[in-house]
């Protein structure tokens, strides 16, 4: 026989997971105060809920106007508005500007330091790509 109160349970639970993995993922400073939520739609917005920026699946990076910003490449590179060459991101977590000079990294845990190895924040949870954009190459 089928208990409900556990299949209730499994759905509450399952639930539960859909809605924290649909969360937007925080980007916050080294002092762990945040600086703003990345949603799963590429949607950056500040503390006050407010669009910043967005990138979107093609890379397109744009502002809350939707005026283009630039882009991040499928190769990890970022171009600016005037398709400038920025710099790369790469499959490390490595950035590098367009000058090839070390910038600084996002580690697989989310920390981003700077060349020096200096804690510039966390971005738990937020590609990595986007993480470099925002700390790096200040696009937005």
């Amino acid at each position: 026989m089928r208990n409900p109160l556990k299949r209730l349970m499994v759905a509450v639970l399952v639930l539960l997971g859909a809605a924290t993995a649909m969360q937007a993922q925080s980007v916050r400073n080294s002092n762990n105060s945040l600086m703003c939520t990345v949603s799963s739609d590429g949607t950056f917005r500040n503390s006050n809920n407010s669009t910043i920026a967005r990138i979107s699946s093609n890379g397109d990076i744009r502002d809350s106007n939707n005026r283009y910003l630039g882009k991040i490449e499928s190769n990890g590179t970022v171009r600016g508005a005037n398709n400038a060459y920025l710099g790369k991101i790469e499959s490390s977590g490595d950035v590098r500007n367009s000058n090839n000079s070390y910038l600084g990294k996002v580690d697989s845990s989310g920390a981003v330091r700077n060349s020096s190895g200096s804690l510039l924040g966390y971005a738990k949870g937020v590609p990595p790509a986007y993480a470099a954009v925002f700390f790096f190459f200040n696009l937005f």
